[in-house]
């Protein structure tokens, strides 16, 4: 009995040693080192007020898609922290019509005629779209450093008016697998494209006219590594 008392007193010793000399080896200038190498930037990619700019698809057999620009904008959306893009206006937005030919199955897109570059490392994208209560689903579309194309669930729009939705872009655990936005042996200019969206529709609520208005696309996008960049680096772009 003697034996496992002694035994378990110097295992308890034993630990809080370990204990102590764990916590005294913390270096405290390394708490929080990863909130302090953000540059955290709101960036406007897209206000949708140039006619031409997005195209809208959808198979011919399931309904007949048309897109334009109106005036408008909802009245929550905060200004952009940087204003708006010099030559720009935000008067417009996008809306989106759909005459479905039968219930079922099917989705329809909206896709930028060039897929729009976001720099840096992007956290979220978000977009104010107006809904019309139906149960359809909303889905961003994007390449990643690579080209590689991924799908993101934005989520449901089953409300009326405007709303912000806004989507995280999951990291890379390795810098290879999943959504990988930067790697300095292929370029020093990290980012994400952002190439649409697609609405894929409930079957039960696929019937009549369909309508849904998109303004002003914009990426929350962490800067620092550029904003960090000496001046007198060598640019590995050719």
């Amino acid at each position: 009995m003697k034996k496992l008392l002694v035994a378990a007193l110097v295992l308890f010793m034993a630990f809080g040693v370990f204990a102590q000399s764990s916590l005294s080896d913390a270096d405290p200038e390394m708490l929080g080192v990863d909130a302090a190498r953000q540059a955290l930037r709101e960036v406007s990619l897209d206000l949708f007020e140039r006619e031409g700019s997005w195209d809208v698809a959808m198979p011919i057999d399931d309904g007949i898609v048309s897109a334009r620009l109106f005036d408008g904008a909802p009245a929550a959306k905060e200004p952009l922290p940087a204003g708006v893009p010099e030559g720009q206006d935000d008067s417009k937005v996008l809306g989106v019509k759909v005459d479905f030919m039968h219930r079922g199955y099917s989705s329809f897109t909206i896709k930028a005629t060039r897929p729009i570059p976001i720099e840096g490392v992007t956290k979220t994208v978000s977009m104010w779209v107006c809904g019309r209560n139906n149960d359809h689903t909303l889905t961003i579309l994007v390449q990643d450093f690579f080209g590689k194309s991924y799908e993101l669930y934005v989520g449901k729009l089953n409300f009326s008016g405007w709303k912000k939705m806004v989507v995280a872009i999951p990291p890379s655990p390795d810098g290879k697998r999943g959504i990988v936005q930067a790697d300095p042996r292929y370029g020093d200019n990290p980012g994400l494209r952002v190439v649409g969206f697609r609405v894929d529709c409930d079957p039960l609520q696929a019937y009549g006219s369909y309508y849904i208005y998109f303004d002003d696309l914009r990426a929350v996008t962490d800067l620092y590594a550029m904003e960090n960049r000496d001046k007198d680096d060598m640019s590995d772009n050719w």
